[in-house]
């Protein structure tokens, strides 16, 4: 009796679909669907989706029972997809979220395409399965090289167009008519004050008094004055009667630019021949104008210092702060908005200060090196003593007006980006981080003693019941309020403990009216909203839709009218007055 003999091989066991088909399931979820319910997840969901990317890689090179051959040649294909997408996207793409954009994006979307494709080819035969493996990955690389990215907003949100698509600077640009008539003769300058001076008003404490406002919004809503494009920048206004001065990009040129408050009619422009952009934020200067006894200074983000004749404009002085430090430009640029003091301008370049004479321009002094920051400097006076504070990349100093040395510090490595606040009876608050890299988060309130031994510095609390980023906060009664998140909050400055939490306004900033124990909100998004500062509960009295686009600028109050920017448009706002 004989046995048949076959050549035939046994036949291939089916793929293992389900695992790759359950975590494209749950990365889906996680990376695509939790963000839009609840934005402030965005970080996670880029985390969640990178897990989810590396599950299905697993399943596919263990579990999935492809041939070795498909498993092997799919994820060298990915690789190298990747790699030549990087040489092909949009400088935008490329260079977002620190270099990460592309892979942050592109990963999860290639392990989903993978786990499509291997569902939708499992019956083909070999030829077409491995032809259509290959389109699909193509494909899906493909799609970023046809996109752009506008920035991403406070939760790591990607802004993304199509790549032929106009920039709002861009669709600036192709405007006419939008330069400034000729002067017949410019205003005289004076020593009259400003209205709002500067970055966070009077005192860069965000504090509007002796200002009270209707806040019925539904009968009496904001009433528009006049709104118009602008170019692109972070900087908020300094105000001084008629007059409204900030700062932008237009093209090549970083522009200083002088509006009317009532029309917002262009009075004069200065340019200076420089240009800062990085994705996240996107291009343009980050610190606002100071107006002081008839000048306005400003600095750029590539560290030009101005010296201006507030009325027309006309260079009294200029300095490059950057070569006069040997500073690199940080990553999000010079941010600092400057700060006069006596006879002498100071701002912060990459977390050390340096001041300059306003009558020559020449530099004063240079304060101790301190780490990488974006926050500028602050006068306060804490027992008598006249001093500068600032927040940098290694916590607090504060060091004297009159040649920059130090007189005490304060070590709490962060982000180095709000202002620093001072409490009713002089102690000094504390606040950022965004987590990342190591940076501490929360709000910290330190002691500030000073007797015959100098200066001493003691840690009273730290707390993470308000965890400022980028966003400043404001002091009130014995309280402090700002942004956690994309939520706002209020700590009891007494032993910073959180008394609320609500308020969804994206990574926005706002202004309080303490006259009226009242927050007056911008958020990310644009929209105004009014919010008790009381720390019994959140109260939201009233909304109001002012501009669109992403906004981190910080709003300005000045007496019934209120001006707000973003790095697209600008407008003015009459609120009305109570009693009106």
């Amino acid at each position: 009796m004989t046995t048949a003999q076959t050549d035939k091989p046994a036949p291939r066991k089916p793929l293992r679909l389900w695992p790759g088909v359950v975590a494209a399931v749950l990365l889906l979820l996680v990376r695509f669907v939790a963000p839009v319910v609840v934005p402030e997840t965005m970080m996670f969901a880029v985390l969640g989706g990178l897990v989810g990317a590396l599950a299905i890689v697993v399943w596919w090179l263990f579990f999935s029972r492809a041939l070795w051959a498909e498993r092997v040649s799919a994820i060298v294909l990915m690789i190298v997809a990747l790699f030549a997408t990087s040489r092909l996207v949009h400088k935008s793409i490329a260079n977002g979220m620190m270099g990460m954009m592309l892979p942050i994006f592109s990963i999860p979307v290639l392990s989903l395409a993978l786990v499509v494709w291997a569902v939708a080819s499992r019956r083909l035969s070999s030829g077409p399965r491995r032809a259509s493996m290959v389109a699909t990955i193509l494909f899906a690389c493909g799609v970023f090289t046809l996109l752009r990215t506008g920035g991403i907003t406070g939760d790591g949100d990607s802004d993304l167009h199509w790549r032929w698509t106009k920039t709002p600077e861009e669709r600036l640009l192709a405007q006419s008519g939008d330069e400034p008539a000729a002067l017949a003769s410019a205003p005289a300058a004076t020593n009259k004050d400003a209205d709002w001076p500067g970055f966070r008003g009077p005192e860069r404490n965000g504090v509007v008094r002796g200002v009270r406002i209707r806040t019925d919004w539904g009968a009496s809503p904001p009433v528009e004055l006049w709104r118009r494009s602008i170019g692109p920048g972070w900087s908020s206004f300094a105000v001084r009667g008629e007059l409204l001065y900030t700062q932008e990009q237009r093209g090549d040129d970083e522009i200083v630019a002088c509006y009317k408050v009532t029309t917002g009619e262009p009075v004069w422009r200065h340019r200076d021949a420089a240009r800062f952009w990085e994705s996240n934020a996107g291009a343009g200067p980050r610190g606002t104008p100071t107006l002081s006894n008839g000048r306005v200074y400003t600095f750029g983000a590539t560290g030009i210092l101005n010296a201006l004749d507030a009325g027309n404009g006309a260079v009294v002085w200029s300095r490059n702060a950057a070569s006069d430090t040997g500073k690199k430009i940080p990553g999000w640029g010079f941010a600092s908005s400057p700060l006069v003091v006596g006879d002498a301008v100071i701002v912060a370049t990459a977390g050390a200060l340096v001041a300059y004479d306003i009558a020559t321009g020449n530099r004063r002094w240079l304060g101790p090196a301190g780490g990488g920051g974006y926050s500028s400097p602050h006068l306060v006076t804490i027992h008598g003593v006249a001093q500068i504070l600032l927040l940098n990349g290694a916590g607090a100093s504060s060091v004297a007006p009159a040649d920059g040395t130090m007189l005490w510090q304060h070590r709490w490595p962060g982000d180095g980006i709000v202002q620093p606040a001072l409490t009713a009876d002089g102690d000094v608050l504390i606040g950022s981080g965004s987590g990342f890299g190591g940076a501490r988060v929360g709000v910290r309130r330190i002691t500030v003693g000073h007797g015959p031994g100098g200066w001493a510095v003691e840690e009273r609390w730290t707390s993470i019941g308000l965890k400022p980023y980028f966003n400043d906060f404001v002091v009130h009664k014995g309280h402090a309020f700002g942004f956690d998140g994309s939520l706002l909050a209020c700590i009891d400055l007494r032993d910073g403990k959180r008394k609320w939490k609500d308020g969804r306004y994206g990574n926005g900033q706002l202004v309080l009216l303490a006259d009226q124990d009242l927050l007056l909100v911008l958020a990310e998004e644009g929209e105004l909203a009014l919010v008790g500062a009381t720390p019994d509960q959140f109260r939201e009295l009233g909304r109001f839709p002012a501009i669109k686009g992403k906004t981190w600028n910080h709003p300005v109050l000045v007496g019934d009218v209120l001006l707000v920017r973003n790095g697209e448009e600008m407008a003015a706002f009459r609120l009305s007055p109570t009693g009106r």
